[in-house]
């Protein structure tokens, strides 16, 4: 799936020595739920070398696990090259996980958690950002056991690129509440985004973010809906007493009545 993409991508820029970027945005809304999106743009000297690179990319697969895509298409600030995104949409913590590890390499031990803490929600990325052993970390083990090598392993040598000097992987999160400083390894942008740029060059790097939630915050407008429901509900409960009390009050005149009818006739 993307796991098998990124390692043909990279194997094109182990072998063009061109630039590719990457970006990972995690985004998680206030009830838990979110979306990860991948982007990946390349370099319009990639094209230049690898005209039909656009229709050589199989998305079936991706698709088929539940992706949306857009592109492969010029980006939009015209500057040539190719522009594809991903994007898929988690409910739980545990999705969103296994999302994040269904990438691969640099992305290790990847892990998006959420929980309570007395009444208060925390929301917590962790995980290990590395590469390790430079483009043979994308290699398709399959095709490595199949072959017994790493293909194409004298082309790469021959251009002469490096992860680190062709290649780009920044990891960007926004998350629900208030950031804790103690527990969070970078400093959020002018828009509250936190954002990590990947080694490349086989260092590792921690991803780590911990915000945290008051209650029925993000979710304003449920309480002066339940505020509504409890009025009406009281309302209705106000309404069917007297209903009751009428219907038996009624009755009883009925009873009534009658009982001194009979007794006239006698």
């Amino acid at each position: 799936m993307i796991r098998r993409l990124m390692a043909l991508l990279a194997l094109v820029v182990a072998l063009t020595a061109c630039q590719l970027d990457v970006t990972v945005d995690v985004v998680v809304d206030p009830d838990g739920t979110g979306q990860i999106a991948v982007t990946i743009v390349a370099d319009q000297e990639i094209l230049d070398q690898i005209p039909t690179l656009a229709d050589d990319l199989v998305l079936d697969d991706v698709i088929e696990a539940g992706w949306s895509i857009d592109g492969p298409r010029a980006p939009d600030d015209g500057a040539g090259g190719l522009f594809l995104q991903m994007t898929h949409p988690f409910r739980s913590q545990g999705e969103a996980t296994n999302l994040l590890q269904s990438l691969g390499p640099p992305f290790a031990q990847m892990e998006v958690g959420r929980g309570l803490n007395g009444d208060v929600t925390t929301n917590q990325l962790r995980g290990r950002l590395v590469l390790v052993d430079g483009f043979n970390a994308f290699a398709d083990a399959d095709l490595v056991a199949a072959i017994g090598s790493q293909p194409f392993a004298a082309q790469i040598a021959a251009a002469g690129a490096t992860p680190a000097e062709n290649m780009s992987v920044t990891v960007r999160a926004s998350l629900p509440g208030v950031l804790e400083s103690d527990t969070t390894n970078v400093e959020p942008n002018q828009d509250g985004i936190l954002e990590w740029a990947v080694p490349l060059d086989g260092t590792a790097l921690q991803w780590q973010a911990e915000t945290t939630q008051q209650p029925g915050e993000g979710q304003r407008w449920a309480r002066p809906l339940s505020i509504a429901a409890l009025v009406a509900l009281i309302g209705w409960v106000g309404f069917m007493g007297l209903f009751i009390i009428y219907v038996a009050f009624a009755r009883f005149r009925r009873a009534r009545a009658y009982k001194h009818r009979h007794l006239g006739h006698h």
